[in-house]
């Protein structure tokens, strides 16, 4: 796992993160593609938000099971927060928000979420 910094885009929100960027994903489901997601995820306990918690709205879709959350000021979604299949708590990060990452360069996986 490496470090990083993430935030929204006017920076009210800012979070650090132990993730890892060798398997994140690209989704095709109505908001991923539509937001052009590039995912990694991380377990809820090497994740730190540093600010904004006060500038964070919620949004819930679908199953109703993943927060998803966005700053109020410009309508980033940095990152969410979810459970994994066996209960763990999973924070899945919006790498295009973490500070000197190109998620363009790199190999992510496609996952066919509008089929699920």
């Amino acid at each position: 796992m490496s470090h990083h910094e993430g935030s929204c885009q006017c920076g009210a929100v800012r979070y650090e993160v132990d993730v890892e960027l060798e398997n994140t994903i690209t989704c095709n489901c109505s908001r991923c593609q539509r937001m052009g997601f590039v995912l990694a995820f991380a377990p809820a306990e090497k994740f730190q938000l540093k600010s904004g918690d006060e500038s964070l709205c919620e949004y819930r879709f679908a199953s109703k099971t993943i927060q998803h959350l966005f700053c109020r000021t410009c309508g980033v979604e940095s990152f969410a927060r979810g459970t994994m299949p066996d209960g763990a708590a999973v924070v899945a990060i919006n790498v295009n928000c973490l500070s000197g990452i190109d998620p363009r360069a790199l190999k992510s996986q496609h996952v066919d979420g509008r089929s699920a």
